[in-house]
C-alpha cells in the first residue's frame, strides 16, 4: 500500500471489477509497486462471483457467499475505489469519463467490464426479457423476478433464451428454487412450467456428446420442454414467438445468448469485433493503443479467440497484473497465451454438477462439492486477507523505476518547504480552480477568481452574519465524494441556526506528487464540494491550499439570518419532541472500514446519508415551530443533546429503541469497533441518569458515536411534530423519526433519561 510519503507517479485505472480485475488487486495487494496507485471504477460494490451464482439462484448461497466486496478489497490494496458508470474514453486526454462525477485521469487503463446479452434484432427483447449479463446488476434482476413470481397466481411458465452452458445451468437452478418455493407454499408444481430456447441444434455445444447427453436426461427428467434449432422471433408482453411459427405463452423471458459489448465502447476509437468487444493482442494489451489494455468478456484476444466464460477472465488476472506492472516500470509487456481446453464444472440445481475437460465427462453429487470447494476457496482469496508487506522505503522507490521517473521521484520527494513554501503551485492550483464553476451571488463583490487575496462580501439591511469553520481528514479514499461530504459537513452549522449559507472559504491538504496528480486530487475534492455548496446557495469565494502528508479538507461558511429567527441551541421547551433527521453509526462504520471489517454496501448507504444536504431539513422543523437546533457531529447525539439541555434548563426523555441507525452499525459496535473519537464523548455519560441500565443495550454505544455530516436534532411543538415528519419524509429525509421528548424535572441540570419508549 502506498504511503502519504510516497509521491504518486503513475496512475493504473481498473474500469469495472470484472473477474480479472479482482485478481489484479489482489496482485498488487501482494506486491506494492512503489510510486504506482491503482483506481477502480465500478458501478457496484459488490461484484458476483459467475461461478456460484447459479447455486445462488438454486437457493444455496447466500448473498455475500457468492459477491465480492470490491470496497474491501480495493482497501485492501490500497487503491482507490470510485463508485461510478464510465460512458467514454479519451484516448488522446488519457480520461476516463463517468456519469455524475469529474473524469479521471490515467497513465494505464484496464477494462474489465463484462458483456451484455445482442438482443437488437430481436423485437421486443428490451423490453419483455431480463438479460443475465451483465452479472454486476443481475442480483436486483433476480430479485425482481422472485417478487413477480411470488405474487403470481396461476400457472407459471419461464422461458429461457440460450442453451450453452450459462443458459442450461440457469434453466435447472431455477427449476429447482422454484419447485422448492412452490412446495413451501404449497402450490402445484404441475403449474410451472419451463422452456429452454437455442437457435442452434443441440445444447451445450462447445461440450462433448457425454455432457450433452447427461443434461437431454436432466432436462427430460424435470419437464423442461427443448426448442433447438428454431431462433426467437420476437417476444411480446407475455407472449414468446419463434422463427418457424410458433407463440408460446411466458410469464417470464430470462435471456442468456451470446454477449456484446456496450454501446459507449464505439465511441472510444479501439477496435472491436462484430459483437463490439475490444480486439486486443496476447499482451492483453489493445489492438491499438499501448497504454491500454483489456481482460475478460469484453476482450477478443485476435491470436487466441475463445468463448465467454469466466475461467478465461480468471486466467487472466495475473499476466494482467504483470503486464500493467511492466508497463509501468517502463518494460515490455509478455505474451500470454491460454490453455485450449479448460475444466467446466456444471451444475444441475440441485447440488449434482458434470465435468466436463475436451472429451472428459464425469458426473455426481461429488463433483458439486468438488466444485463447491473450489469455488469456496477462490472467494476466500477475495475475502480473507493475509498481512500486507511493509510499505516500500523511498531507495525501493527509485529502484523500482526507469531513469525519468527516478528523476521526478527524487524532485517529487525532495525536502519540502515550510511555511507559505508548503503552499501547492500555483500553476496547479490555477488549472485546477479554473475548470471549477462556483455559484455567483449578488452580494459577493470580490469572489474566487478575482485575484485579490481577499473576498468581499455586502450584507443586507437587517440581517445578521452567521460564521463556521470545520475541518478534517479524509477517511475515505474517493476525494471527489470526500468533498461531497466536507461540505454538507460544515454547511450543517449554519442550516441548524436557521441561516441562509451566503460564502464558503476552503482550505484543503493534499499529499505531495507530481503537480498533475496534486492537481487532480484538488480537483476531484473541489467539485464534490462546489456541487454541494451550488446547491446549497453558497458561493465559494476563497481558501487555501496546502502540501501535507494525508488529504483533507474544511470550510469557513458564512450565512445570513434575521435576528429574530435564529434556531439555538437553548431554545428548548418542557413538550417538546426531539426529531432526528438521519440515521448513527458513522463513526463505527468507518472506523470497521479502515480495519477491513465492513461490508461496503454499509459504507456506501452511509455514504448516501452523508452527501445529503440538511437544507431542506432545516427550513422544514422551522417552518413547524422548533425553538431549538442542531446539528448531531463529532460529540454524538448525547454531547449535542446535552448542549442544548443543560442551556435550556430542561431535561430529556430518550427513546434507545427508536434511534435511528446506519446498517451495520449495530454489527460492528457488537465486534468492538468504536471511532477514535469515542471514549471521548463517553465523558458526557454522567449526564445520563440510568446509564448503568443500559449499558448492555447494542444501540447504546451510538448515543456517544460521532458523525460525520450527521442528522438535525430540533426541538418541534408537540402538536406539529406528526406534520413536521410527514413533510421530512416527503423531502427525501426517510430515516427521520422523534427519539425522545423534552421534559421538566424541576432542578434546570438538563439530565438525560434512557427508555424503550416515550
Amino acid at each position: 500500500m502506498l504511503t502519504p510519503a510516497q509521491p504518486v507517479l503513475r496512475d493504473i485505472v481498473l474500469v469495472g471489477g470484472g473477474h480479472s480485475h479482482v485478481g489484479v488487486l489482489r496482485y498488487f495487494a501482494m506486491n506494492p509497486l512503489p510510486g504506482v496507485r491503482l483506481t477502480l471504477i465500478c458501478r457496484d460494490t459488490h461484484t458476483p462471483y459467475s461461478g456460484m451464482l447459479p447455486g445462488y439462484v438454486a437457493g444455496h448461497y447466500s448473498y455475500d457467499d457468492v459477491h465480492i466486496d470490491l470496497s474491501r478489497l480495493a482497501q485492501f490494496a490500497g487503491a482507490r475505489f470510485y463508485r461510478g458508470e464510465v460512458i467514454d474514453i479519451d484516448r488522446d486526454r488519457k480520461l476516463v469519463h463517468c456519469n455524475g462525477r469529474p473524469s479521471v485521469p490515467y497513465d494505464l487503463l484496464s477494462i474489465n467490464i463484462g458483456s451484455a446479452p445482442k438482443v437488437d434484432g430481436i423485437s421486443g427483447a428490451h423490453e419483455f426479457a431480463t438479460p443475465v449479463k451483465p452479472i454486476h446488476g443481475f442480483n436486483r434482476r433476480w430479485l425482481d423476478i422472485l417478487d413477480r413470481m411470488d405474487q403470481h397466481s396461476g400457472p407459471l411458465s419461464i422461458g429461457i433464451v440460450g442453451a450453452g452452458a450459462g443458459g442450461v445451468e440457469l434453466t435447472l437452478a431455477i427449476q429447482h428454487r422454484l419447485s422448492n418455493e412452490f412446495r413451501a407454499r404449497n402450490r402445484s408444481l404441475e403449474s410451472l412450467h419451463f422452456h429452454l430456447f437455442d437457435s442452434a441444434k443441440s445444447i451445450l455445444p462447445t461440450h462433448n456428446d457425454k455432457v450433452r447427453d447427461t443434461f437431454h436426461r436432466i432436462l427430460a427428467d424435470r419437464g423442461v420442454h427443448l426448442h433447438l434449432g428454431n431462433a426467437v422471433d420476437r417476444l411480446e408482453k407475455g407472449t414468446l414467438h419463434t422463427a418457424d411459427g410458433q407463440t408460446i405463452e411466458l410469464n417470464e423471458v430470462l435471456w442468456v445468448t451470446r454477449a456484446g459489448g456496450p454501446a459507449w465502447l464505439k465511441r472510444t476509437g479501439f477496435s472491436l469485433d462484430d459483437d463490439g468487444c475490444i480486439l486486443t493482442r496476447d499482451t492483453l494489451q489493445t489492438a491499438d493503443d499501448d497504454t491500454v489494455f483489456a481482460a475478460g468478456d469484453i476482450a477478443h484476444v485476435t491470436d487466441h479467440p475463445r468463448e465467454k466464460a469466466g475461467v478465461f477472465a480468471v486466467r487472466q488476472a495475473q499476466p494482467l497484473a504483470l503486464n500493467l506492472a511492466r508497463v509501468a516500470r517502463g518494460k515490455s509487456p509478455k505474451p500470454f497465451k491460454p490453455q485450449k481446453q479448460w475444466l467446466a464444472l456444471i451444475s444441475s440445481g440441485d447440488r449434482f454438477a458434470v465435468g466436463s475437460r475436451g472429451d472428459l465427462a464425469f458426473k455426481g453429487r461429488w463433483v458439486w462439492l468438488w466444485k463447491h470447494w473450489i469455488d469456496k476457496r477462490f472467494m476466500a482469496r477475495f475475502s480473507k486477507f493475509p498481512t500486507m508487506r511493509s510499505a516500500s522505503t523511498d531507495a525501493d522507490t527509485s529502484a523500482a523505476l526507469n531513469a525519468d521517473d527516478a528523476n521526478q521521484a527524487i524532485s517529487a520527494m525532495a525536502m519540502r518547504c515550510g511555511g507559505c513554501g508548503a503552499k501547492v503551485s500555483s500553476s496547479s492550483l490555477t488549472r485546477a480552480l479554473a475548470k471549477l464553476q462556483p455559484l455567483q451571488r449578488e452580494d459577493v463583490i470580490v469572489g474566487l477568481h478575482s485575484p485579490d487575496d481577499a473576498a468581499v462580501l455586502s450584507v443586507p439591511p437587517g440581517k445578521a452574519v452567521v460564521h463556521t469553520v470545520d475541518f478534517f481528514r479524509s477517511f475515505i479514499d474517493d476525494p471527489y465524494v470526500f468533498g461531497r461530504v466536507a461540505a454538507n459537513h460544515s454547511l450543517g452549522d449554519v442550516f441548524a441556526m436557521g441561516a441562509e449559507a451566503q460564502s464558503a472559504t476552503a482550505i484543503a491538504t493534499i499529499p505531495q506528487g507530481l503537480n498533475k496528480k496534486v492537481e487532480d486530487v484538488l480537483f476531484q475534492i473541489m467539485s464534490g464540494a462546489v456541487e454541494v455548496l451550488n446547491d446549497a446557495g453558497c458561493a465559494l469565494v476563497g481558501g487555501h491550499t496546502g502540501e501535507a502528508q494525508e488529504l483533507a479538507l474544511g470550510f469557513a461558511i458564512n450565512g445570513l439570518i434575521d435576528p429574530e429567527d435564529v434556531m439555538s441551541k437553548k431554545g428548548l421547551a418542557p413538550g417538546d419532541l426531539l426529531i432526528l433527521t438521519k440515521p448513527l453509526g458513522t463513526g463505527t462504520l468507518f472506523a470497521a472500514h479502515q480495519q477491513l471489517k465492513a461490508k461496503g454496501r454499509w459504507i456506501d448507504n452511509a455514504l448516501t446519508f452523508m452527501q445529503q444536504s440538511s437544507q431542506q431539513a432545516a427550513l422544514c422543523v422551522r417552518r413547524h415551530g422548533a425553538r431549538a437546533c442542531t446539528d448531531i457531529t463529532g460529540f454524538g447525539l448525547v454531547g449535542h443533546l446535552v448542549e442544548m439541555t443543560r442551556p435550556s434548563g430542561v431535561d430529556a426523555l430518550l427513546s434507545v429503541s427508536q434511534l435511528p441507525v446506519l446498517d451495520g452499525a449495530v454489527e460492528t459496535l457488537a465486534a468492538g469497533i468504536v471511532s477514535s473519537l469515542q471514549q471521548g464523548n463517553l465523558q458526557v455519560e454522567s449526564a445520563i441518569a440510568n446509564a448503568g441500565d443500559w449499558r448492555a443495550d447494542p444501540r447504546y454505544p451510538l448515543l456517544f458515536d460521532p458523525q460525520t455530516a450527521g442528522g438535525l436534532l430540533a426541538g418541534i411543538p408537540e402538536n406539529n411534530a406528526e406534520q413536521c415528519l410527514t413533510e421530512l419524509k416527503a423531502l427525501g429525509y426517510a430515516e427521520a423519526c422523534v427519539i425522545g421528548k423534552v421534559i421538566d424535572t424541576g432542578d434546570g441540570s438538563g439530565p438525560i433519561m434512557l427508555s424503550s419508549s416515550l
